[in-house]
């Protein structure tokens, strides 16, 4: 049971650093760097391009995530037997989720039509949104992080 718990861990684990480190560097490094491409076309169809990368990687870690850290609270006793920080941890994960559903159908899938249609001023506009949008969720990650380092020794 314990190397079925372990791997189960690694996963999770793997599975919360391709997504939210895929993220930080989406946000840190990918779009600064891009900004710097002057011609809206260029730019914006690589943000895109990489941004339809990230979602697909981010979809697959996210139902790692998911169901290594629910198989860990099942074997584990169950939520009734989780910490606060379990808990914690598994409902900011799921605001997270939300989230990056709503980033992926809503103003990437816009920014993409944008694109598309070489309508740039439109494609920037939701780019925009996704860009804030991946802040708040970045951001998220880090307490969630948070939450699952330290959260036994303060809650």
């Amino acid at each position: 049971m314990r190397i079925l718990y372990t791997t189960l861990l690694f996963a999770h684990v793997l599975g919360v650093v391709v997504w939210v480190g895929g993220m930080f560097v989406l946000h840190f490094a990918v779009r600064p760097s891009a900004a710097r491409l002057q011609e809206p076309a260029v730019r914006l169809t690589f943000l895109s391009s990489v941004l339809g990368r990230f979602m697909s990687w981010a979809a697959l870690a996210i139902v790692v995530v998911l169901a290594s850290g629910l198989a860990m609270i099942l074997i584990g006793g169950g939520f009734k037997n989780a910490h606060l920080s379990v808990h914690l941890m598994l409902a900011v994960g799921l605001v997270m989720m939300g989230l990056y559903l709503h980033i992926r159908f809503a103003p990437f899938k816009r920014m993409r039509s944008a694109v598309m249609a070489s309508d740039w001023a439109a494609a920037a506009s939701h780019l925009d949104v996704v860009r804030k949008l991946v802040l708040i969720n970045l951001t998220l990650g880090f307490i969630t992080i948070a939450i699952a380092t330290i959260g036994r020794a303060v809650l």
